[in-house]
């Protein structure tokens, strides 16, 4: 489980470990973000040790200038890490509804599309039991149980987009509005699982491999193929891309001259044929 020392995290922690018949291991980084941050780590080692858990964790030293991605990603290479050197089931996090409707809202400014809504949700490697818990239900919850927690002071820092939305945009909400917001994400929830379906029984027929009908694809009306790009890149792993980087690769998949190739992301590339549209990745 990620403990970062913050009410979320710690709250989690303690219902979890009153609930009984789970093996955890409490896995705490660092980023080196800011200059207290060891008291956060001793704070969360104090828990596990109370608890009679093992305690992992790792010095980042990223530096306050770090952005939101690279932090993020460095915290999951860590607890990918411990997942399996434990040999786990799953990561646990302490994401809330709070995170949720957050994520939608910075998703919908990037314009991540139908999938940014949902892009917080349970994955097979990453379980996030409270998602339909709200912040002040976990604040309540550790105030009843006299939990002991830090405050992030980066929190209040809204050059983070994050941030920002958290502070100045959620606040905005009236209580009808927010529930509404709600039901939309979980309305999308529902029909992006049943789009998805769609799209890879199409993919499958018209692939082979990392190859794709170059007819079909350039058959299609535009929109329909910029869903079709991302749901055969997520397929093939390719997941860090955004809107921009699909419309490129549609426009190209469309228009471009045989032969020519197309940097997507991290070193993949999309190599078009008369015939085919390929994945190529690079050699590690």
């Amino acid at each position: 489980m990620a403990v970062s020392g913050g009410v979320d995290s710690v709250a989690l922690l303690h219902w979890l470990n009153t609930r009984g018949g789970l093996e955890l291991t409490v896995a705490h980084f660092d980023h080196g973000i800011r200059t207290d941050s060891e008291e956060d780590r001793l704070l969360v080692q104090a828990m596990a040790k109370d608890y009679n858990l093992p305690f992992v964790y790792k010095e980042a030293n990223l530096g306050p200038e770090v952005s939101e991605a690279t932090a993020r990603d460095a915290r999951y290479e860590f607890l990918r890490l411990v997942a399996k050197d434990n040999n786990a089931q799953a990561i646990l996090t302490a994401h809330h509804l709070d995170d949720v409707l957050e994520t939608a809202v910075i998703n919908l400014l990037r314009g991540t599309g139908r999938k940014g809504l949902t892009s917080l949700d349970n994955r097979k490697d990453i379980l996030r039991p409270l998602l339909n818990v709200e912040k002040n239900q976990i604040y309540e919850y550790a105030k009843t149980n006299n939990l002991h927690w830090r405050e992030d002071s980066t929190n209040q820092n809204t050059d983070y987009l994050r941030n920002y939305v958290r502070l100045n945009i959620l606040p905005k909400l009236d209580e009808q509005s927010r529930r509404e917001f709600i039901d939309i994400i979980n309305t999308a929830r529902a029909t992006n699982v049943e789009l998805d379906v769609l799209l890879l029984d199409d993919i499958n027929e018209q692939s082979n491999d990392n190859k794709l009908n170059r007819q079909y694809f350039t058959s299609l009306p535009h929109n329909v193929a910029r869903e079709i790009m991302a749901a055969w890149l997520r397929q093939h792993g390719v997941k860090d891309f955004n809107a921009k980087t699909i419309e490129r690769l549609v426009v190209a998949g469309k228009t471009a001259s045989p032969g020519s190739s197309h940097d997507v992301v991290n070193g993949v590339t999309l190599k078009l044929s008369n015939d085919h549209l390929a994945l190529d990745r690079p050699e590690r």
